[in-house]
């Protein structure tokens, strides 16, 4: 008998266990690392137009609203990326991110959108993880460019997604994108990692 209250993953479908690929004789720190992100709180908070409140001034989960193109605030639960002028995306798996945001910003001046099942969110990490962004983002991925704590918009074999680069050391990538566009962005991204072999966490 199901459950009626369980809510399925966007990748609940997709996302496979186990190695794939071009993997045999590798050792595993050779390997793509894939893994779905679930139970995130994902926000979009937008300063109304009208608003004479600077943004400057906003901290959520004691983090700035970022202010600058590619910037990404963060602690150890939460995330805000820079989405665009005095527009930020927060993630988080703080449960109480919520009313952080609601202490933070009044729906006077800012629109609070709850975009947390509404979104895929796909991590990959390893030293391939960027050539496998490389195959099909026009994104510019060169470290003079892009940098650990940057995050960007942009396509992915012609579906809309957003990277945040979170880790440089392995090198770990934050992929998301519309939950209804979920399952062809995973098997584009791991159709991509076959050449490098893939574990699937």
């Amino acid at each position: 008998m199901t459950d009626q209250n369980i809510i399925l993953s966007a990748l609940h479908n997709d996302h496979q266990i186990g190695n794939f690929g071009d993997y045999q004789n590798k050792e595993k720190q050779n390997l793509v690392t894939v893994k779905e992100l679930k139970n995130l709180s994902i926000f979009q908070i937008a300063k109304f137009k009208n608003s004479n409140v600077k943004t400057d001034l906003i901290k959520i989960d004691s983090l700035n609203f970022p202010q600058t193109y590619q910037t990404v605030n963060y602690n150890n639960e939460t995330r805000i990326l820079w989405t665009g002028p005095d527009i930020c995306m927060v993630v988080s798996s703080d449960k109480n991110i919520k009313d952080k945001i609601e202490q933070a910003v009044n729906e006077e001046d800012f629109a609070t959108t709850d975009l947390s099942h509404s979104r895929a969110v796909i991590e990959i990490s390893g030293k391939h993880s960027i050539d496998v962004l490389k195959k099909g983002t026009p994104l510019n991925l060169n470290s003079s460019e892009f940098k650990k704590n940057n995050c960007a918009n942009s396509t992915y074999n012609g579906i809309s997604f957003m990277v945040d680069f979170t880790d440089d050391e392995n090198p770990t990538f934050r992929l998301f994108c519309l939950r209804s566009f979920g399952g062809s962005f995973y098997h584009s991204i791991t159709d991509a990692t076959l050449e490098y072999g893939y574990v699937g966490v």
